[in-house]
């Protein structure tokens, strides 16, 4: 009975191990991966060139074979850090974006409204804004980030719904339709 019972023990706490050290592996996963990001893709900011930003974001995608998200927005911004907040909550999301997107973030402000680069995309809606990019730069989507919320709260199935419909493998399926929606 005392070695059935050291038995259960045992194997009781090499699976807690185990599951503690998967938690941290992917917590560190998480790390590496944010630390590993351009800085075009991490933070608004108002003296990046966004063509300079832009041209980086299609070579990596290219050599990557990922879609590229452009995320309109700004530090003034209020959505653009709760999406930001809600995708720092959500690994799994934040995860599915970053496999499947280089994420290239361009700064509009009173200060700087980047006026060239934002003449070349189709009219924003509100902020933040996205707009999926082919890695040869074909624009597949513009899309209101709006679309994303239920009840004023970022859903999570919304946001894994969009990611997994606007990846490189429906390129072909989008091409084109280069008004669709979704």
């Amino acid at each position: 009975m005392k070695f059935q019972l050291f038995i259960v023990l045992f194997l009781s706490s090499v699976f807690m191990s185990s599951q503690a050290k998967a938690q941290e592996f992917a917590s560190n996963a998480a790390i590496v991966l944010v630390n590993n990001l351009p800085l075009y893709s991490k933070v608004y900011d108002n003296k990046r060139d966004p063509f300079k930003d832009a041209q980086a974001a299609i070579t990596l995608a290219q050599k990557t074979d990922r879609n590229v998200l452009i995320e309109i927005g700004g530090n003034w911004c209020t959505w653009c850090h709760k999406m930001d907040a809600f995708l720092e909550k959500n690994p799994k999301i934040y995860q599915a974006l970053h496999d499947n997107y280089v994420l290239l973030k361009i700064s509009v402000s009173d200060s700087n409204e980047n006026e060239a680069f934002m003449k070349s995309l189709p009219p924003v809606q509100g902020y933040p804004h996205m707009y999926v990019s082919t890695s040869t730069g074909q624009m597949l989507l513009s899309k209101d980030t709006a679309e994303l919320l239920d009840d004023l709260e970022y859903s999570a199935e919304y946001w894994l719904t969009f990611l997994r419909k606007w990846q490189v493998k429906n390129n072909k399926e989008h091409a084109h339709d280069t008004s669709a929606k979704g």
